[in-house]
């Protein structure tokens, strides 16, 4: 059996959300907590919330409570966050050493061991270098516990169950709110009913270009020439892009009339993320784009009507000249009997 080294988050419920929250069970039963604390114990803050200027120092506390009938041994650190593609808030790989937040908290102790059923406050500085970019900065304090498993193909792995709490930390500074739409795609879906319109989708990345963690509600427009046949949707709410983050979003609108030459337009109004104003405040973000929605059904119809029409006048005209070679030869042989008629006539 082959061996390999890796490292997967299984228990982050506290990183993905700003409450504190309770370590999923291992396979032998084991829980555990991390929550922001005072000197005595957890204090109720969501998150660890901080705003300094560059060069300041604070020093705060996490609780770490073992839920478990047995002692327990965690690896105590602190990493950067991201945002995950689908929107989540997640932590950097506890393998690779911080560059940001993550390395500016140091911790009292990097391991700790619980016996059953008890907690441990854990104190901890945050430094914030000189140099530091203004805006913000997030992170978490975490509490793992590696254990060994067996993934699908039969390999030794190893796997990192996590939970923490959330850092947040805005350096003092100018703040640049910003938001961009870019990788825009967009897709038809056209039934053949010809009384069913096509549903258009609009899948775009919402990229966080400012310093400032950043949520809103996207939105999409559909117009056809002239402003006709307007069509509007909006996405579920984004709670929290971080600087320097990005999220891919679908919008989906409904019964869109096909007018040939169509314009949609994905935008989002960007809102703090923790709902404290900002100065200045952010601007809407945007992106246009043309694109072709071809009734091919009712054109279809259409076609098929102008050429039953077609067929019926052709055949109409057909039927008319029939009727009017047989008037002209019925015509003709009436001439032509009056004739013999008076020519015989005559002769006798």
């Amino acid at each position: 059996m082959r061996t390999r080294a890796i490292t997967a988050v299984l228990a982050v419920a506290a990183l993905l959300s700003p409450a504190p929250a309770q370590a999923a069970p291992t396979s032998d039963s084991l829980t555990w907590s991390v929550a922001p604390s005072g000197p005595k114990g957890p204090n109720g803050r969501p998150a660890l919330d901080y705003k300094l200027d560059p060069g300041a120092t604070v020093t705060d506390h996490v609780a770490v409570t073992n839920h478990s009938k047995r002692p327990l041994t965690l690896r105590l650190y602190a990493h950067d966050a991201f945002t995950t593609a689908g929107g989540g808030f997640d932590l950097r790989a506890g393998n690779a050493a911080p560059t940001d937040v993550g390395s500016w908290i140091k911790l009292a102790q990097s391991t700790i061991t619980l016996p059953s059923s008890s907690r441990v406050v854990v104190p901890f500085t945050v430094t914030v270098p000189a140099n530091a970019t203004p805006g913000d900065h997030a992170g978490g304090v975490v509490a793992s516990l590696a254990a060994a498993a067996t993934d699908g193909a039969g390999n030794q792995v190893s796997v990192d169950h996590r939970v923490g709490a959330r850092v947040y930390l805005r350096v003092a500074g100018p703040l640049r709110p910003a938001l961009s739409i870019t990788g825009v795609e967009i897709g038809a879906a056209t039934s053949w009913n010809p009384l069913s319109l096509p549903r258009v989708t609009a899948a775009f990345t919402i990229t966080n270009t400012g310093n400032v963690r950043l949520g809103g509600t996207p939105s999409a427009r559909v117009e056809g020439p002239f402003g006709f046949g307007s069509r509007t949707a909006a996405a579920n709410a984004i709670p929290e892009i971080l600087p320097g983050g990005s999220l891919t979003t679908t919008i989906a609108l409904d019964s869109v009339p096909p007018l040939v030459r169509e314009s949609l337009t994905v935008d989002i109004m960007p809102a703090p993320a923790d709902g404290r104003p900002i100065d200045p405040a952010p601007a809407r973000a945007a992106s246009q784009h043309a694109f072709w929605l071809m009734p091919w059904p009712q054109l279809i119809i259409v076609a098929a009507a102008a050429a039953l029409l077609l067929a019926w006048l052709f055949a109409r005209r057909r039927r008319n000249h029939r009727v009017q070679a047989a008037l002209a030869a019925a015509e003709r042989r009436g001439r032509e009997q009056a004739s013999a008629t008076l020519e015989k006539e005559g002769t006798s």
